[in-house]
């Protein structure tokens, strides 16, 4: 049993990879999604998502409350998918969340458990400063959280251009 983080930027290929982990790692699985459906683009993006799943995902939609879905899920037997952080890490701020104190639990509940877990999260500290305070206090958290995460992982990927590249093994 594993923790695997899996991080690169938009459309990277950092999904498809994240789940061909967890159908290599056990026949039962749990797909945990952190998306929210607050517009036509994104209710038609989780839908094309869901159907890139066979009938062997049990799919979650838990927008803040993952570490209660991970703790209710994550077991021996199946492998859980958590897409994506960012989407967790963007809720929590939205709904005005403590987000230090909810990474705490999160990675304590990782650091907790022995199932295969598998986590999606994106890179966005590669580009640009941006240039609102929101948008700088985003960054630094998604930083802060990834190095969190990738703390208690036994593996960490950065995937880009579809190509997975080992940062912890």
């Amino acid at each position: 049993m594993s923790k695997t983080l899996i991080i690169g930027g938009a459309r990277s290929g950092k999904s498809a990879y994240a789940k061909s982990l967890a159908e290599r790692a056990s026949a039962e699985r749990v797909f945990i999604a952190t998306a929210e459906r607050i517009d036509p683009e994104m209710r038609e993006r989780i839908d094309r998502h869901r159907s890139e799943r066979d009938q062997s995902w049990l799919t979650v939609e838990e927008p803040l409350e993952l570490v209660d879905a991970i703790a209710t899920h994550a077991v021996r037997e199946r492998s859980v998918l958590v897409d994506c952080l960012t989407l967790w890490l963007s809720n929590l701020m939205h709904h005005e969340r403590d987000v230090a104190h909810a990474t705490a639990a999160l990675v304590s509940r990782l650091a907790s458990i022995d199932a295969h877990v598998i986590l999606v999260s994106n890179e966005v500290g590669l580009g640009l400063v941006p240039n609102t305070p929101l948008g700088r206090a985003f960054r630094d958290a998604q930083g802060r959280l990834n190095q969190d995460i990738a703390a208690v992982c036994d593996h960490v990927y950065l995937v880009t251009a579809g190509l997975p590249v080992a940062l912890k093994t």
